[in-house]
């Protein structure tokens, strides 16, 4: 919320400076993110009127302008503004002033032609970023007078960033209602008395969704003028809080929405067809809105609509067919309260943010609306001429918010807030926040107006009390909590120590929304439909993640896009799975990378990664878990990933997750150049911890024997592995692997895999016999199990 403090001043006037003032605010818990001059630091500027312009002799693009200043003569300047031209009022630094950045303006000849001050723009003055020509002054401008003191630039534009709850304070009205609470002053707000009505003119008006509109008023004003220029202290205060000059009706409209918090639209009454309506769209509706957009509505779409057509998005954008033209005469003003829970969201499904969306679906007051409607109408009639007619409102006052009352006792507040408040001053807090205080035995009762939807139980009062009464007056007690020790388990392994090994390894840990772009999960995970998200903060981020890796490729493209080749990020955090009997949230690690294994560097080639690379890292996580021996990897598919290089992750028997190359198809579609590898691990899974256990050492010396096997070249070789232990006996220790060969003296299809195997007894030592006979038990199982054959 954007404010000119001079306009806030105009409600209430405290006698604070501007730091003290924003100190205030953002102590109150309307945080103040800026505080900025009106205009910057400039003199020697003021209104002169231009009375003939002819062209420059030497510049196609410069005119020579004669002008009237205040002073005895007119002056001759040089400008080169487009809309420079006889009859303007526009600022003049006259010779000797001082401008924005140090400028200092001089008496100078330009392209030969003497030029006595400058001619300023907007922008030249630190006022607005608008440079596109002179600053247009009001043609009852009066000449010779100080720029600043016509325009009072001795003004602050302050900025609070307000929480979603504060939507009472998206006004000046609303900002200025807590500066006199805790000042304890009067608030001053601008007279809204009836407007007389002076002609019959009404349209029916109707509320065939009175749950999602429950009150909704009208107004025709005839014969207003669309000449009429909006004053000059109304555009200013519509600019000093970032809204544009239009017109004198939809400046008004805009205006009460900065003063009062309701948003109000005005119809060319003459292109409205019969009553007005607020319905839900029909299937295949379109609209047209004022931005140029053409929208298709949605069922669920409340419209503000005549017998024939939709006229506008509720609470939201108009629509340019309806839209107050050159032409319009006749006006129908509507002030609306829509509900919240309806309007949230509709805004951003169609790609649009707006003032008046970003009002309702925090909350307006819904008692303000009679209020809002006769001071716009008093406005239109003030600036633009014009005759009124009756107010026409419908109601569904079931559907309205319940306002109940709401106990606050004595002794909670002192238990909460750490602090006795006297009741006089509780009471006075209460009744100048608008809470009606009536006493009881216990404390108060209250019932919180139409503008804070904030409050609805006891503790947002004492909040409000805190509040009000200063955060930093509250006594500081460390409280009193027994601490205890709580057990943790040494079969559990600590995810910090997993993400210390991941970033041992070269990783980078990622941080990544928990909601994804629907149609790219949809190629990752097709087979796990996302979550929809309600209220999503964009389109391209509607449904929950159903795992890790969306968010990981889009930061590494977002790497590679910034010349980053080498990626190495990991990411831990929640997968949202729907299943029959609800929503799974598993716990996972994920990781990407892509590029080469090593930095550049000069000790060793560029080797770009691959899966054997990855494989590496996801071995090294399940060591620390002490059940590598349970770990094993076995071909398998997933859509996300090449059909030839993916693996099932299994860890006891259990899928601990999957490991792999990205598919070809997802790579090009997304737009990497290079290869990217993945893996996804269950946390649950990969943090179950084997507790060492000491065993004694041997006595007895162990023995090995080496063996190479000529096997199909498409065995798996943990098939080998796993076939050796299992014949091998108890006195086996270890077998592994130490050689994988294809080539010359192995025939095409085959490969050589060398085993070695470690047999020791604890009991005595081994002798060759036994094990010679033990060997070639593993050895003639292998044939049996998978054709392998020793190696001559």
């Amino acid at each position: 919320m954007r404010f000119s403090e001079a306009w806030l001043r105009a409600y209430v006037n405290p006698p604070l400076d501007t730091a003290q003032l924003v100190h205030q605010l953002t102590m109150a818990g309307l945080e103040v993110d800026s505080a900025e001059p009106a205009a910057g630091t400039f003199s020697g500027v003021v209104v002169a009127e231009i009375l003939e312009t002819s062209p420059h002799p030497q510049a196609d693009r410069l005119k020579v302008c004669i002008v009237a200043a205040g002073l005895p003569e007119p002056l001759q300047i040089v400008c080169g503004a487009p809309n420079a031209r006889a009859g303007l009022r526009a600022p003049l630094a006259m010779e000797g002033a001082e401008l924005p950045g140090g400028l200092k303006i001089k008496r100078s000849a330009l392209r030969g032609v003497e030029s006595c001050g400058m001619m300023c723009s907007a922008k030249e003055l630190g006022i607005d970023e608008n440079a596109a020509g002179l600053l247009e002054l009001p043609a009852d401008a009066p000449v010779g007078t100080s720029l600043r003191e016509y325009l009072q630039l001795d003004d602050t534009l302050i900025e609070v960033d307000l929480t979603p709850n504060r939507a009472d304070c998206l006004s000046v009205e609303g900002i200025a209602r807590e500066v006199a609470l805790l000042n304890g002053l009067d608030l001053t707000p601008p007279e809204t008395a009836p407007v007389p009505v002076t002609i019959g003119d009404t349209l029916p008006v109707s509320l065939p969704a009175p749950e999602a509109c429950p009150r909704y008023l009208g107004r025709m004003i005839k014969g207003v003028s669309r000449s009429a220029e909006t004053p000059l202290w109304m555009k200013e205060r519509l600019r000093r809080s970032g809204l544009r000059s239009l017109d004198a009706v939809v400046d008004v409209t805009n205006y009460i929405l900065l003063e009062l918090g309701q948003p109000l639209h005005a119809f060319d009454a003459a292109k409205l067809e019969g009553g007005i309506q607020a319905r839900y769209a029909q299937p295949g509706e379109k609209l047209s809105l004022l931005n140029g957009q053409t929208v298709e509505l949605h069922a669920d779409t409340l419209v503000i609509a005549d017998d024939r057509k939709a006229l506008a998005l509720a609470g939201i954008m108009g629509g340019s067919e309806s839209a107050v033209g050159e032409t319009t005469v006749d006006i129908f003003l509507e002030c609306a309260f829509f509900s919240p829970a309806l309007i949230m969201g509709k805004a951003r499904r169609y790609g649009l943010a707006t003032d008046s969306s970003h009002r309702f679906e925090r909350g307006v007051d819904f008692e303000m609306q009679a209020r809002a409607i006769e001071r716009a109408t008093r406005l239109i009639l003030d600036i633009a001429g014009g005759e009124a007619g009756p107010v026409v409102e419908a109601s569904g006052s079931e559907h309205l918010p319940k306002r109940e009352p709401i106990a606050l006792r004595s002794a909670r507040i002192s238990r909460l807030l750490g602090l006795t408040i006297e009741p006089p001053r509780v009471k006075d807090i209460l009744s100048r926040l608008g809470l009606n205080p009536q006493d009881t035995a216990e404390g108060w009762s209250v019932t919180p107006p139409g503008f804070r939807f904030d409050i609805a139980i006891e503790a947002d009062l004492i909040e409000e009390l805190g509040r009000v009464y200063g955060y930093d007056a509250l006594p500081r007690r460390q409280p009193v909590i027994p601490a205890a020790m709580r057990p943790v388990s040494e079969h559990s392994l600590a995810l910090d120590r997993v993400k210390d090994v991941l970033v041992d390894r070269g990783f980078q840990e990622a941080i990544t929304y928990s909601f994804v772009d629907d149609a790219l999960q949809k190629f990752v995970e097709p087979e796990l439909p996302g979550l929809p998200l309600k209220n999503p903060i964009s389109a391209e981020l509607g449904v929950m993640r159903t795992g890790l890796w969306v968010g990981l490729l889009d930061a590494a493209l977002k790497n590679a896009n910034r010349q980053q080749t080498r990626v190495r990020l990991f990411e831990t955090g929640l997968r949202f799975i729907q299943r029959p009997e609800g929503l799974d949230q598993r716990k996972s690690i994920a990781a990407l990378v892509m590029g080469t294994v090593n930095a550049e560097q000069w000790g060793e080639k560029t080797q770009p990664v691959d899966f054997y690379d990855l494989k590496a890292d996801v071995e090294a996580l399940v060591r620390l878990t002490g059940r590598s021996e349970a770990l094993s990897f076995a071909a398998g598919s997933h859509p996300a990933l090449h059909p030839g290089q993916t693996a099932e992750i299994k860890l006891d028997g259990e899928c601990l997750g999957w490991i792999g190359m990205l598919h070809p198809r997802l790579e090009k579609q997304l737009g990497f150049e290079q290869n990217v590898f993945l893996f996804q691990l269950d946390q649950d899974i990969l943090l179950q911890r084997t507790v060492p256990k000491f065993k004694p050492l041997s006595r007895f010396p162990q023995t090995r024997r080496d063996i190479a096997l000529i096997v199909e070249a498409g065995l798996p070789v943990d098939r080998l592995v796993d076939c050796a232990q299992t014949h091998g006996g108890d006195l086996l220790r270890e077998v592994s692997v130490f050689d994988v060969y294809r080539g010359q003296g192995v025939e095409p299809g085959k490969k050589s895999v060398a085993l070695a195997l470690i047999w020791r007894d604890d009991a005595e030592t081994l002798t060759d016999a036994k094990v010679d006979a033990a060997v070639a038990t593993v050895v003639e199982a292998l044939a049996i199990a998978h054709e392998a054959k020793l190696r001559d």
